[in-house]
């Protein structure tokens, strides 16, 4: 009788047991199997040994993810029929493809419009009487209006590559000589590039402000300026060199107190501040005028270096990762693993939103002055066959699955993992496999446990 008795527990424990593991969603994706769902089984139990171990910290809201419009990025999709652009457009902003949240329009001409061009090239008017966007309505426009047909609530930010060039000290649109331009000698400057006369500041601030408006009356509404990209960088395509000092008089004294009248509703961030030297955002955000009218920071390329000082030193202040590195035309697995680090580096650094670049472009990339880059989105102007990226696969991990208003939680052990909270309780990790060989990890998620087993190079979605 108590053998019988015995069994009988034995019995109920293991069906208890078994009645305990529910099942999770695993997505899967690798350069041969491009979306692929399974299950794994979850248990209700604590291990503090596994090979990875998510805290039930929680650190910051997510506000979205996104890419950036160009006129190239256009060209490429003009090359396709309305069904097939319609398709595209769907995978990025529809809700059973990336779920694009959040986007960046260039102000003017950046590196992936089709040549170099701004809204105003009259020399000293100051008062932008021919203040015009009719080239953007030929590209720019266009595209954004397709992705707002695909998601309405999509949220858009701008920033300029370079103001008119009679603005500029250099007078030209670049800030280095290239063989694709005619940038010389006699255009080079040190410090600021943009006039920092009164009369021009107030200038280029009515530029910034008329094109908030003269989108706004083509049914756009950007939400969030950034003033300049990439203020120390040095190329043969469009860009503006600043120094720190200058920023901080501009937004403090002209754009801040102009937007807060004009444009109450469009939020000021300091950046694209691709830079790691702390001392020169410092003098920015430090500033007493300036300070008052930003709500957030913008980074990109060496301003990883920096992005956890920032979050630590800031708490409140948003931040966002402003464009996703470039890469060389490759779009392969390597690239698609290097975009991850970027995102494990920045996620992990604060960030609340990040931003890919080139959404789609044509052939090899290639921007109007010979740079080939990585886009999520390839289409073969020869046979008009689309291909989606390894980076897209990458980037949908995490866009599709991680919801605005989300939060990051801190994963107290393992690597290559990044685990949110959705504001509907469902959490998201996110595990990547970079060895060439199969992976058997046990994950310990606030009283749950997986064992897995990652197969090689792979990016790996589990849902619970």
């Amino acid at each position: 009788m108590k053998v019988k008795c015995l069994y009988l527990l034995s019995l109920l424990a293991l069906n208890n047991m078994f009645v305990s593991a529910q099942k999770a969603k695993m997505y899967t994706s690798s350069d041969k199997v491009k979306w692929q769902q399974t299950s794994v089984d979850v248990r209700k139990q604590q291990n503090l040994d596994a090979d990875i171990v998510v805290s039930a910290t929680a650190d910051q809201v997510i506000d979205g993810f996104g890419g950036t419009f160009s006129e190239l990025g256009w060209d490429a999709l003009s090359l396709l029929t309305q069904e097939q652009r319609n398709a595209v457009l769907r995978e990025l902003f529809g809700p059973d493809g990336m779920r694009f949240t959040f986007c960046r329009i260039p102000l003017g001409a950046n590196d992936f419009a089709r040549d170099w061009y701004s809204f105003n090239e009259t020399p000293g008017d100051f008062e932008m009487k021919n203040f015009s966007i009719e080239r953007d309505k030929t590209a720019m426009i266009p595209y954004v209006k397709a992705a707002l047909s695909f998601n309405p609530d999509l949220k858009l930010w701008a920033s300029p590559w370079s103001p008119p060039v009679w603005m500029k000290k250099t007078r030209h649109y670049a800030t280095a000589p290239g063989d694709h331009n005619d940038f010389t000698e006699e255009n080079e400057v040190t410090g600021d590039h943009l006039i920092q006369e009164p009369e021009y500041l107030a200038a280029y601030v009515l530029y910034l402000s008329k094109f908030i408006d003269a989108y706004k009356e083509n049914g756009i509404n950007v939400s969030m300026l950034q003033f300049q990209n990439e203020p120390y960088t040095k190329h043969q395509w469009p860009n503006c060199s600043w120094l720190p000092e200058s920023m901080a008089n501009f937004i403090g004294k002209y754009l801040g107190p102009a937007f807060s009248k004009r444009h109450p509703d469009v939020e000021l961030w300091f950046g694209t501040f691709n830079c790691n030297k702390m001392e020169d955002l410092d003098c920015v955000m430090q500033h007493p005028s300036a300070f008052r009218y930003l709500r957030g920071i913008g980074l990109q390329w060496e301003g990883k270096d920096i992005v956890d000082t920032i979050h630590r030193k800031y708490p409140a202040m948003k931040l966002m990762q402003t464009e996703n590195e470039c890469g060389g035309g490759s779009i392969d697995w390597a690239a698609a693993e290097h975009t991850f680090d970027l995102l494990q580096t920045y996620l992990n650094g604060g960030v609340n939103s990040y931003m890919y670049f080139n959404m789609v472009l044509q052939d090899e990339g290639a921007s109007s002055w010979g740079w080939r880059q990585n886009s999520l989105i390839r289409v073969d102007s020869r046979t008009k066959r689309v291909a989606y990226t390894p980076e897209f696969y990458l980037m949908k991990h995490l866009s599709h699955f991680v919801k605005v208003g989300a939060r990051r939680l801190k994963v107290s052990k393992g690597e290559n993992v990044l685990v949110f909270r959705n504001p509907d309780g469902q959490i998201v990790i996110f595990c990547v496999n970079k060895d060439t060989k199969d992976q058997n990890l046990v994950l310990s998620c606030q009283g749950s446990v997986i064992n897995l087993k990652l197969a090689p190079k792979t990016f790996n979605t589990i849902l619970i």
